[in-house]
């Protein structure tokens, strides 16, 4: 075996147990060194990142938890919002003895990565997004009318015989046929199998419809990526995603100042799967020749404060209910005019 080839020991990962607020939560934990946080996205668990953990295990300390229901974690009806995971990542690490991470985040998975950034910067060193969700409305189709109301009866169907046989055949066809959607099929069906137990498949829902609507992704962080400035960041994409569109890819890289970009051509939403090899060396790269974000608390207040401000300018003036002055306004009339705020720079270079 090479050093470049994934590694059979992917398969035997032990899965260790930790009490957090009263519920079991599942984890995966290998290596040593500084830490790795890897947050996999909605229906997955902590195995999806089983291809890379083995090699990255060799210099860094790995953690990968199954998220409050999903994998062998409970399910309680709780809180599954993304604010809700990003203090369950803290929590996790606290009561782990971790102060800091580095965080990766694959689908749902990076929205809670970005969030983590967002509410805990002292504790993010650097911030990794796979096809991350939360960057603009536009999302599949399945996922949107899997958010409505009534949807739930539909999905306990999935673990019917024949309609796991008609899955299984649609997905292998649209494979076949060289689909973007067929580039993720066994990815898609292990999210979908995963969805046959019913405390399962209601955090499946009170997940996705804390982030989804029928119009698409509900929720963005594009309000807040300014404050990743200092914060390294890697952003990775297929450019044969049909869940997230790839152009989320370039908007993202241009909202978070000093960010990389790296699209990997032919694959679809798992790219860390499509080529785990190039995507570990993309990643240890971006390891290797950035620093840990150092938290000023007094950078982060000048950061919103200065914000604020911008938007204040640029917001128009509310005008009395007047009728329109006339056409030939004197300068005097004009001195007082609002002039909208120029875009922020940085046009995406992926």
């Amino acid at each position: 075996m090479t050093d470049d080839a994934p590694s059979a020991g992917a398969a035997r990962l032990t899965p260790r147990f930790v009490t957090v607020h009263g519920y079991r939560r599942c984890y995966l934990r290998v290596g040593r060194g500084p830490v790795l946080l890897l947050i996999h996205g909605i229906g997955d668990n902590a195995r999806t990142w089983a291809p890379i953990i083995p090699q990255l295990a060799r210099r860094h300390t790995v953690i990968a938890p199954d998220l409050l229901g999903h994998g062998e974690s409970e399910k309680p009806r709780g809180d599954y919002s993304v604010a809700g995971y990003a203090c369950g990542m803290r929590d996790l690490l606290t009561v782990l003895g971790i102060e800091r991470a580095t965080v990766v985040g694959h689908s749902l998975g990076g929205g809670v990565a970005m969030q983590f950034a967002y509410q805990f910067p002292e504790r993010c060193e650097r911030l990794v997004l796979v096809a991350t969700g939360g960057v603009g409305p536009d999302l599949h189709p399945a996922l949107r009318a899997a958010a409505l109301p009534g949807a739930g009866a539909v999905l306990s169907l999935i673990g019917v015989p024949p309609v796991r046989l008609a899955r299984w055949t649609g997905l292998r066809a649209l494979r076949l046929l060289n689909t973007d959607l067929g580039r993720d099929a066994e990815d898609i069906l292990h999210v979908c199998d995963s969805l046959g137990v019913p405390t399962a498949r209601a955090a499946f829902l009170r997940t996705l419809r804390s982030v989804v609507d029928a119009h698409g992704q509900a929720i963005t962080m594009l309000d807040r990526c300014y404050l990743a400035a200092g914060m390294p960041s890697l952003i990775v994409w297929g450019d044969r995603d049909a869940v997230i569109p790839v152009e989320h890819a370039r908007v993202a890289h241009a909202a978070m100042p000093g960010s990389r970009l790296e699209i990997f051509p032919g694959a679809g939403h798992f790219p860390h799967h499509s080529d785990p090899v190039r995507f570990r060396r993309v990643f240890e790269d971006f390891l290797a020749t950035t620093r840990p974000a150092s938290h000023s608390p007094q950078q982060w207040r000048m950061m919103l404060r200065e914000h604020g401000r911008e938007v204040r300018t640029a917001r128009p003036v509310e005008q009395p209910d007047t009728p329109p002055p006339p056409a030939t306004a004197t300068p005097a009339a004009t001195e007082n005019a609002v002039t909208t705020m120029p875009p922020r720079s940085g046009a995406p270079q992926g």
